[in-house]
């Protein structure tokens, strides 16, 4: 291909990739079903309890239990819920863009077990004997509303024939005896006498019968509103549910807490992926601009492959695009570094781009390879809104690789390959000056911004300081803890939003009016127009219906109330347990096998100290401790792992090219340098993911601000463990062997690099 026909070929490629993104991007994304916390509604785990000692919760219950749940949603007019059966009896519920949440609790919950009994309990008749789909909403000749049903016109299961004899019976009773007692979900004990004097009876109505009814038609009569009356009318079509449900965890999320969620987290997105734009294509010059066009493929492809699978965007979804932004610029970085480091010795702009990509490609494999693993991980354990972090994590890792390395190879490739940049190196970010010559055999000196660092020199000084980080940080968690959130200690939270300013004060005259005492408020939001309140109790289900009740008459906006259980609560607290773990335990094999032992076991020294640093601060600060957070130190335990590996990737390549090393000195000097060639890079991309983490925590949901605050942390953490302590350590754990044990890399070895 000629030169003008490549750049062409670039600008054909990039106009048409332009015209499907500015054409499909809008159909796309309204394609995708957002999740609870971006629109609003709900989600509930329920523990499955049979009905009676007879019954055995199996599959073929559960799978009952689920369809009869899908039966009551399309009565609530949800779209697209979702309804799973988790373990051996568990069903999780998410229905977003729910309207009324109250409603919707008692609808999914309410067994819907109808019967007629006598005053003295006695059952005549039960709802076997209902027309199915009979119930309706009605009004009586006074306008009242009432609900109307259809027996079946010969009883098959009762003592009685039909409902005509039922009513003959009864007709004839003392007056006061007389009555036909309506109860829904009528259990053992209950009592019509014990009932009949309160102010809210547990049965629905108890009309008297003065005379035979022949007709099939029956009224229930009642105090009700139309919406109750129609509500009841749902729940008896629905049918009965042929098993208790206990609810056992739930979040529950306001329509405008969804709505400015979504408002804020898009913002804070797009500033984010702006900032990673512009700072890329200021430090690389050409190669920058190129990434940009590759970065908004990978942001489209995102956006297709989720719609594809039919995946629901929540918030931390929205965090996991844009961090995957940062984390796709680093596959970049790694590249442009070569190929500057190329050119600087000498190369041709063909040879160094060829020589860069080559060199960078196993480097960015095992950083995406440990990444995925913490992501998998992540996704095993993690609830649904952090699974759905999670897919869209491992989604964007994997699109990030594609776009850029194969993405970006190729249309760099293509001016590359023009000839068009040749002798213009300032379009790479390197001056005429840096470029060694390449006969002369002069090596390049690594620097940044024109300064070199002995970093190994001052490795006790690094040691000293990571060890008194260390002992201030166990310090202040031995004593001050950490602030655990309900997902962990169990109990209720409940975010209240107003249009002004909130005060703690208000806050709790609020709701002592409908009888509760916070255990704690903390106030949030730009204005501190949001109360994050805290009780150490779970809120029933009646509690919550009554805060939603209160707070959209106060407030206009319904709050956001979740709940966890104690047994919920711990086995959250040991998934994320194992889930650190076991992320740990894939990585150090992983690297034990693309490396060798040594390296593994000072990876792992330096994600723990990442993982630490996390826990310190927010002991220190006492914010909130949830499962967000976790979430947030798994991200940050494949980050942590990235950096280092693409330092020990720069370790092991020098090793192989000193091919045996038989000094300390010779050692450290080895490792110093790696560290400086690989400076630039975790400069860059730390600064680039720190964007997007920076801009999810001033712009973002209050949701995501915690979680946003665990990974800039993490972050910076990360960046100086790889620089500061994992090379270190490998180098003065392996150094104290070398005089008996020279590192010997002269033979090298197919699957990863050789062993020690």
């Amino acid at each position: 291909m000629k030169r003008k026909g490549r750049i062409v070929a670039f600008f054909i490629i990039v106009l048409l990739l332009g015209g499907l993104i500015g054409t499909t991007t809008n159909s796309i994304t309204k394609e995708i079903p957002l999740g609870l916390d971006l629109q609003g509604g709900f989600e509930v785990l329920y523990e499955v309890e049979p009905l009676n000692d007879s019954q055995e919760v199996n599959d073929q219950m559960l799978e009952a239990v689920v369809q009869s749940l899908y039966q009551r949603v399309d009565v609530l007019g949800v779209n697209e819920p979702l309804i799973d059966i988790e373990g051996d009896n568990r069903i999780r519920v998410q229905l977003a863009g729910v309207s009324d949440q109250n409603e919707a609790r008692e609808i999914l919950s309410t067994t819907a077990n109808i019967s007629f009994r006598g005053v003295d309990d006695e059952l005549y008749f039960d709802g076997s004997e209902l027309v199915e789909g009979s119930a309706r909403q009605d009004f009586d000749q006074t306008n009242n509303a009432i609900v109307t049903l259809e027996t079946k016109r010969n009883f098959g299961d009762s003592d009685y024939d039909n409902f005509a004899d039922v009513t003959r019976e009864i007709s004839q009773m003392p007056v006061g005896e007389n009555r036909l007692v309506i109860w829904l979900d009528y259990e053992e004990g209950d009592s019509f006498e014990d009932e009949i004097g309160s102010e809210d009876p547990k049965y629905i109505s108890a009309p008297s019968v003065d005379q035979v009814i022949s007709s099939t038609n029956v009224q229930i009569t009642g105090d009700f509103t139309i919406d109750e009356a129609q509500t009841l009318a749902d729940l008896l079509n629905s049918g009965s549910l042929p098993a208790d449900l206990e609810e056992v965890y739930s979040v529950a999320v306001g329509a405008q807490f969804g709505e400015q969620a979504l408002d804020r987290t898009i913002t804070a997105g797009i500033l984010g992926v702006i900032l990673i734009l512009v700072y890329i294509i200021a430090f690389y010059r050409f190669p920058g601009i190129i990434s940009a066009v590759t970065l908004s493929a990978y942001i489209y492809l995102i956006l297709v492959v989720f719609e594809a699978i039919n995946g629901v965007l929540t918030l931390p979804g929205i965090a996991a695009l844009v961090l995957g932004v940062g984390m796709a610029v680093d596959a970049n970085i790694i590249t442009f570094e070569r190929i500057k480091e190329e050119l600087k010795s000498g190369k041709t702009l063909r040879s160094a781009f060829k020589a860069g990509n080559k060199r960078s490609l196993s480097t960015i494999l095992d950083a995406n390879v440990t990444t995925i693993l913490a992501a998998t991980v992540l996704f095993i354990f993690g609830t649904s809104s952090v699974k759905g972090f999670a897919t869209m994590l491992i989604i964007s890792i994997l699109l990030s690789f594609i776009t850029a390395v194969f993405g970006t190879r190729l249309l760099l490739g293509l001016w590359v390959n023009s000839k068009v940049l040749n002798n213009r190196p300032r379009l790479f970010g390197v001056k005429p000056t840096e470029i060694k010559d390449i006969n002369k055999g002069e090596e390049v000196e690594p620097h940044l911004f024109g300064k070199t660092f002995n970093f190994v020199q001052h490795r006790k000084k690094f040691f000293a300081i990571s060890i008194a980080a260390v002992l201030a940080g166990i310090l202040f968690l031995s004593t001050a803890g950490l602030n655990l959130g309900i997902d962990f200690e169990s109990g209720s939270r409940v975010q209240v939003l107003a249009d002004d300013t909130l005060t703690q004060e208000e806050l709790i005259d609020e709701f002592a009016e409908i009888g509760h005492e916070p255990t704690q408020i903390v106030m949030a939001g730009d204005d501190e127009e949001i109360g994050m309140v805290r009780f150490d109790k779970v809120l029933s289900q009646d509690e919550i219906a009554e805060v939603n009740y209160h707070f959209e008459e106060v407030y206009g906006n319904q709050p956001s109330v979740s709940t966890v259980t104690p047994k919920v609560g711990q086995e959250l607290a040991m998934n994320a347990v194992y889930a650190v773990l076991y992320a740990s335990i894939g990585i150090v094999i992983y690297l034990a096998f693309r490396f060798e032992l040594f390296f593994a076991i000072t990876a792992i020294v330096a994600l723990l100290h990442d993982a630490f640093f996390i826990l310190a601060l927010f002991s220190i600060f006492q914010f909130e401790f949830d499962i967000t957070v976790i979430a947030a130190i798994l991200t940050i335990v494949g980050y942590s792992i990235n950096d280092t590996i693409v330092t020990f990737d720069r370790i092991r390549e020098n090793l192989q090219l000193e091919k045996r090393v038989k000094t300390f000195k010779s050692l450290a000097a080895i490792v110093n340098k790696s560290l400086m060639q690989t400076l630039a890079r975790s400069f860059n991309t730390v600064i680039t993911v720190v964007f997007a983490a920076l801009m999810l925590f001033i712009f973002g949901a209050q949701a995501i601000t915690y979680f946003s605050f665990a990974l800039i942390v993490g972050l910076l953490a990360g960046t100086y463990s790889s620089l500061f302590l994992g090379a270190q350590l490998w180098l003065v754990w392996r150094g104290k062997s070398i005089d008996k044990n020279p590192v010997n890399y002269e033979k090298k070895e197919p699957t990863g690099g050789p062993q020690v």
